[in-house]
């Protein structure tokens, strides 16, 4: 399976983020013992400790945020409140706007966690708004690993969250229970550290890493596919003229930008736009993630038979945009693990190792997208001189068209033509006839009153000779080729 952007497949927390203004937990912060910032590489902010002078998981969320709107100088948006999976925690995100920072749109995520009694803690990490899909994974990886909230009251002295079984205060990243080493992706756009025995999938590659264990375990990270609404107008129409204008690869799906909803048919079609056979999917919990404007992220948990040998557990991040109205075009994202449900607990924290020596060759991505670019121009073009070639032969055809109906009007109007000369031929001998049956003629005067104006009269043939032998200039007998229609006859 071709998979997504860097998102930790297993974070049982609904993470996903960003956002706050840089030291807003600790700013006029009244708690004795200040929160622990962990550096971090991806530029943003992680955070956590204990809260003070609060005994509830909103009140000490509420203290951060109103830190983060004191810092920012903006009251925070906050979302939906949701449960920590397996924990004793509750988690908000939050959208502001930093007006201390050049009002940098930022957003975030609060993470409270009961640790005793009247006892709380809390975790943040932030990071503004634009770098989201980059920082807020390894942010959340760091903080989880650095930050073990309740770990004092578990019987087996292990943190009570579901990541981060290891690590150290300093925030260093998980230790595999077994040694890693390096694969990379064929192009060298991407590269993640495994055990022994597991196998890079060779269709790695532009940023994505698929790799498979001995067990049956599948990991994908840092993949994109482009998709199309084929409900849009500009699809229908290129359909019904047998336009090819959606890529090989793309999911094909009319996504309405609730993926909450439209999860499982999203991963389906994204199967589909591999070759693959959708699989038997039982989506066990699906929360919301933040993302900006026009995006739509979830986290999904559940179990799906890929193969149809029984189902499995899966632990899926997926984003998608909404589609353009001009054409219908959108892209999915999607970072997907899959485990056999046998060994899906015993080998969480191994998972957790892999994914966080995941990285990307910034280099070699901005070379690929940049190509990409050029190729999009071209097939655009492509797709242009297509529709340009079809109009064009739409016009020869009408042209075609119209010069047959000419024609064909034409041949009937000539041949309305001869029959109404033939008819008129035969009215005109037909009254030559009869003027000679009754011996009259038809006599032209070439000036009528004087005026210059020519007439013909029909008169009896006496009355005709001798106008003509008075005046031969002015009068003239008319042969009966040449009588007047509705004169003389």
């Amino acid at each position: 399976m071709r998979v997504a952007r860097p998102l930790s497949a297993f974070l049982t927390l609904c993470a996903l983020a960003l956002c706050s203004c840089k030291g807003s937990s600790q700013a006029n912060a009244p708690n004795p013992a200040p929160l622990t910032n962990i550096t971090t590489a991806q530029g943003g902010i992680i955070e956590y400790g204990r809260v003070d002078g609060v005994t509830t998981l909103p009140a000490a969320m509420a203290k951060v945020l109103s830190q983060v709107h004191q810092a920012c100088g903006e009251k925070p948006k906050v979302g939906q409140v949701f449960r920590v999976k397996g924990t004793n925690s509750s988690g908000v995100f939050f959208t502001v706007v930093d007006h201390a920072q050049a009002n940098r749109p930022m957003a975030g995520m609060v993470i409270a966690a009961l640790t005793g009694p009247n006892q709380l803690e809390v975790g943040l990490v932030s990071d503004s708004a634009d770098h989201f899909s980059k920082t807020a994974n390894p942010m959340l990886q760091q903080l989880l690993a650095a930050w073990h909230p309740g770990e004092s009251q578990s019987p087996s002295g292990t943190p009570s969250g579901t990541m981060g079984g290891s690590g150290s205060a300093s925030g260093a990243p998980p230790k595999s229970p077994v040694p890693l080493h390096t694969v990379t992706a064929p192009d060298n756009s991407a590269s993640i550290s495994v055990p022994d025995g597991w196998q890079l999938d060779p269709h790695s590659g532009r940023s994505a890493v698929i790799v498979r264990g001995p067990n049956g375990e599948q990991l994908g990270m840092g993949m994109s596919r482009p998709a199309v609404d084929p409900s849009n107008p500009f699809q229908v129409n290129s359909q019904r003229r047998h336009l090819q204008v959606i890529a090989p690869g793309s999911v094909v799906y009319a996504f309405r930008g609730d993926l909450t909803k439209e999860f499982t048919n999203v991963f389906q079609a994204w199967c589909r736009a591999g070759g693959e056979k959708p699989p038997k999917m039982q989506v066990d919990k699906i929360l919301p993630m933040q993302a900006a404007k026009g995006n739509h992220c979830v986290h999904a948990m559940g179990q799906m038979d890929p193969d149809g040998k029984g189902m499995q557990a899966f632990d899926d991040m997926m984003c998608a945009m909404d589609p353009i109205p001009s054409f219908g075009g959108y892209s999915v994202l999607l970072d997907h693990a899959l485990l056999p449900t046998a060994i899906a607990d015993k080998e969480k924290d191994q998972m957790t190792a892999i994914i966080v020596t995941y990285k990307v060759n910034e280099e070699v991505v901005k070379r690929q997208i940049a190509q990409q670019v050029q190729q999009k121009q071209q097939s655009d073009q492509q797709i242009m001189n297509s529709a340009q070639q079809y109009i064009g032969q739409i016009h020869q055809i009408g042209a075609q068209a119209t010069a047959r109906m000419n024609a064909t009007e034409a041949a009937n109007d000539a041949q309305h033509a001869a029959w109404n000369q033939q008819e008129n031929k035969i009215s005109q001998n037909g009254q030559g006839f009869s003027n000679y049956l009754l011996d009259q003629s038809v006599v032209q005067n070439n000036n009528v009153g004087g005026t210059g104006a020519a007439g013909h009269a029909t008169v009896w043939n006496s009355t005709a000779n001798a106008l003509v032998k008075a005046n031969p200039n002015k009068y003239e007998i008319v042969n009966t080729p040449n009588y007047w229609q509705g004169v003389d006859y």
